[in-house]
């Protein structure tokens, strides 16, 4: 899936977009002081800062699948709870949390169902899940020209709209599939301007997720085509992109 990668890497290719949303999920999910939060999927911690900003240290735990990522999220965020772990197999018991974050995660998940079930054991009983993937389905995530690229020079490409939860309504069937209560919607909005072109296409060389997978797989005749396609379709600079994400939330069982 590209996440066996430097934590830089990722940083290069999302970081700068989790890191907007981490705030508005954090609101969005009523995390507040005094609590015990589980972040799942932590990558090298961009929503897990939120959470330390906001009931510090003692009160976050996190978990990631990718080595690479665990380490650097425990040298970013020491006193942390950060264990190598993925989200259909969380390493705590029963009722641990009094809430379950997932940011950019679910779409990821190997059975998205069993994993936010995964959430809800760990969360104790009125407690809250909450989950937020960007609209690929409605061609409103961060890397839309990109994918927009791909499918005019490669027919047979497949992009990650129809991943779990990318599109609107399917993360509130996934909640509800999952046993997860009084499951609500929202929208969040980040946004991030490119200085190049260059700028903009460097992190697709990094390996990093579906798109730097993609990039990897193609040779250089083939990569320099989707490159031009791409400047064809994006100003010199600034690059200006505003992207959505689908978010839900809902309450564990009493």
């Amino acid at each position: 899936m590209g996440f066996d990668v430097a934590a830089e890497s990722y940083d290069r290719y999302m970081g700068a977009w989790s890191s907007q949303l981490s705030g508005q999920l954090a609101d969005f999910t009523g995390v507040c002081p005094g609590q015990r939060v589980l972040d799942v999927g932590c990558g090298p911690g961009a929503l897990t800062a939120e959470l330390v900003a906001r009931i510090g240290p003692e009160g976050v735990a996190a978990v990631d699948p990718s080595a690479s990522f665990v380490g650097a999220a425990r040298t970013r965020h020491p006193g942390v709870d950060v264990r190598e772990a993925p989200a259909e197999d969380l390493p705590f018991p029963d009722d641990a949390f009094d809430a379950a974050l997932a940011q950019l995660v679910v779409h990821f998940m190997a059975h998205p169902v069993a994993g936010l079930r995964e959430m809800a054991r760990v969360t104790r009983r009125t407690g809250v899940i909450a989950a937020c993937v960007w609209d690929f389905g409605g061609g409103r995530g961060p890397l839309g020209p990109f994918w927009k690229a791909v499918r005019e020079t490669d027919s047979n490409a497949v992009d990650e709209s129809n991943l779990a939860g990318a599109r609107q309504g399917h993360l509130v069937q996934l909640f509800e599939a999952a046993g997860i209560t009084q499951v609500e919607e929202a929208t969040l909005v980040a946004d991030r301007t490119y200085a190049s072109f260059e700028d903009w296409w460097e992190p697709f060389t990094r390996g990093v997720g579906p798109g730097g997978v993609y990039v990897a797989a193609l040779d250089d005749r083939r990569r320099t085509e989707l490159r031009e396609r791409c400047r064809s379709m994006l100003p010199a600079g600034p690059i200006p992109l505003t992207a959505a994400a689908l978010a839900a939330r809902g309450v564990v069982q009493g």
